[in-house]
């Protein structure tokens, strides 16, 4: 028999909204009880291991983090991604907050459906296959009604089916105006990569949180350089020729000196312009091959695959190979800013976005804090307050970098508010 209360929210009387009466009357058709523990864990540590590496997500969660979680560290909220079945992956944001909500078993490893935790909105989303926010007391389980949150579905954009969720958890910023927004542009942004990745060759490298990346091989000396770090329009350098690529010859360039081994039509395609728009391409690579033909005909790329047939080294792959052997300082200096900062083409996304987190996780994990300060001074790390704070914590008390640090802190608190 129903509650009074999900009778009551029948009625549109009420002021409860359809979404969450109709999610109350499926959380008690499954003989849910609203004052227990409402998150199932009922994984092995090895278990949540083996899931979590061989999820589809595993692959974008340097998307995540660089869209979403640098930006809820200090600000009351939580980022949780889930799989298609409400299984939580990872749950990551505000530490004091993550430390709360294990009190209602929000952590990785637990069962967040509607048929395990009722009412919530990563449940409702898998449930609905769309945005859902549910605001305090909408919550089915007592012990959530403390909590709001927003959560996005994610799909496969190839078959349509859904794969995961991530879902915004805090107080009245997790539904706030600007949180839903946030939310489907992270996980737009991911579907996309995704897309792009199911194209491309696996890469095999795996990264601390069992994510994999695209890592280039070692730079060669002496071999031709693409500058593309920091420029809306790279840059070609072969011995004492010099020349200038539009942007779209820029994109494609660099793309290939990315994948060295090379790319089909349809992957490169896929990486340029989000779409199998072959036909397009190939027009644009004859007019590519045109133009290096007439300045430096040995890189003019082969194709089935498209490729380069001799070596080229991307300016990234200098900051990579620096951070590799540890050399933090070397990789920041030769760090001009994010690769083709003004390109919306899919491969490039992908490429900035790793080759940016990378340098930051190597940073904060292992340079020293004057190499750290001066990584946080850059324009794309004015806003990561995460970043700042741990620029702060390693100053000497005495540093008279701490005046400068304390301020943008306090800047960013304000801005922020």
């Amino acid at each position: 028999m129903l509650s009074p209360w999900v009778n009551s929210c029948a009625t549109s009387t009420t002021g409860v909204r359809r979404v969450v009466a109709d999610s109350w009357r499926r959380s008690q058709a499954f003989r849910l009880d609203p004052d227990a523990v409402p998150g199932v864990v009922d994984l092995a540590d090895d278990e949540l291991r083996e899931r979590r590496s061989n999820h589809p997500l595993a692959r974008v969660q340097g998307v995540i983090d660089q869209l979403l979680v640098r930006h809820t560290t200090d600000r009351g909220l939580i980022v949780a991604v889930g799989d298609q079945h409400g299984r939580l992956l990872w749950v990551d944001g505000d530490p004091g907050l993550r430390r709360r909500a294990e009190a209602m078993a929000f952590v990785p490893g637990a069962d967040w459906s509607e048929r395990a935790a009722g009412t919530s909105a990563p449940g409702t989303a898998l449930a609905l296959g769309r945005s859902v926010q549910i605001v305090g007391a909408e919550h089915f389980n007592t012990a959530v009604r403390p909590w709001s949150c927003s959560a996005v579905p994610v799909r496969d954009r190839t078959t349509g089916t859904i794969i995961g969720v991530v879902d915004l958890t805090g107080g009245a910023d997790a539904v706030g105006p600007a949180a839903l927004p946030l939310l489907e542009a992270t996980v737009a942004a991911v579907e996309a990569e995704l897309q792009l990745l199911t194209l491309l060759p696996r890469p095999t490298a795996p990264s601390p949180r069992g994510a994999t990346h695209l890592r280039p091989a070692p730079p060669a000396r002496g071999t031709p350089v693409l500058h593309a770090l920091g420029r809306t329009e790279a840059v070609l350098e072969a011995g004492p020729r010099r020349l200038r690529l539009s942007a779209r010859h820029g994109e494609i360039l660099t793309l290939l000196t990315w994948h060295d081994r090379g790319l089909s039509a349809e992957e490169l395609a896929y990486a340029v312009y989000g779409r199998p728009a072959v036909v397009t391409l190939r027009a644009e690579m004859v007019r590519l091959r045109k133009v290096l033909a007439a300045t430096v005909p040995e890189l003019v790329p082969a194709s089935r695959p498209y490729r380069l047939t001799r070596p080229v080294t991307l300016d990234a792959h200098r900051v990579l190979a620096s951070l590799d052997r540890g050399a933090h300082r070397v990789a920041l200096d030769c760090y001009t800013g994010p690769v083709l900062p003004e390109s919306a083409a899919p491969g490039i996304e992908a490429l900035r976005a790793e080759v940016a987190t990378t340098l930051r996780e190597s940073l904060l994990a292992d340079a020293d804090v004057d190499t750290l300060v001066a990584f946080a001074r850059l324009d794309e790390c004015a806003d990561d307050a995460p970043l700042w704070t741990t620029c702060l914590r390693l100053l000497p008390a005495r540093s008279p970098q701490r005046a400068g640090v304390v301020a943008h802190l306090e800047a960013l608190e304000v801005s922020l508010a």
